[in-house]
């Protein structure tokens, strides 16, 4: 049986780096993983007076989240954190207040970067709030990739055959955290 996978990409670009190791991991983590990109782009800012008639986009999103196994972020680093629209998306989940879609779910955190750094104060800053929001995160192996013009090509497609079984490996390694968690050991 495939776990279904939200997966959630900081970045708002058409040509996001994220979004192609987001894709380039749906695809390698087949069949055992079904990975589903949950779009944010469309989110309101969260704003608590809306909760009783919440937006649309609210609605959908959670709803998008609440039926998965499994939530996989994959963030760029803005200022050492991550992007606003991804913490927005966090907050539309996990509110209103003990409704929260994350709470329990299985996470892992990949962070990509065309910087040396792999956009590592993003995936730790990313990692606080999936703490509080009760969501046991896949501590090994970390993703920091790093250089990321050097191994997505012009078509938007992960090329370089050590970066591919890298995140294979990843993906197996996640596939194992999920069941885990969800066997409860």
């Amino acid at each position: 049986m495939s776990l279904n996978v939200a997966v959630v990409v900081g970045s708002l670009r058409k040509a996001s780096f994220n979004r192609s190791v987001a894709l380039a991991v749906k695809e390698l983590a087949a069949p055992r993983l079904n990975l589903n990109i949950v779009e944010i782009g469309d989110l309101p800012l969260y704003n608590p007076d809306l909760d009783d008639a919440a937006p649309a986009p609210w609605t959908r999103f959670r709803g998008d989240v609440a039926a998965a196994d499994a939530v996989l972020f994959v963030t760029p680093e803005y200022n050492r954190s991550i992007p606003g629209a991804l913490k927005n998306a966090i907050d539309v989940g996990s509110r209103p207040y003990g409704k929260s879609v994350w709470q329990g779910k299985p996470a892992a955190v990949i962070s990509v970067s065309p910087g040396l750094l792999g956009a590592f104060g993003a995936n730790h800053h990313l990692r606080q709030p999936l703490v509080f929001l009760d969501m046991p995160v896949l501590q090994q192996p970390e993703m920091y990739l790093s250089k990321a013009g050097d191994f997505i090509g012009a078509d938007g497609k992960v090329n370089n055959d050590a970066t591919r079984d890298f995140l294979k490996s990843f993906a197996g390694k996640f596939a194992d955290w999920i069941e885990r968690v969800r066997a409860g050991s």
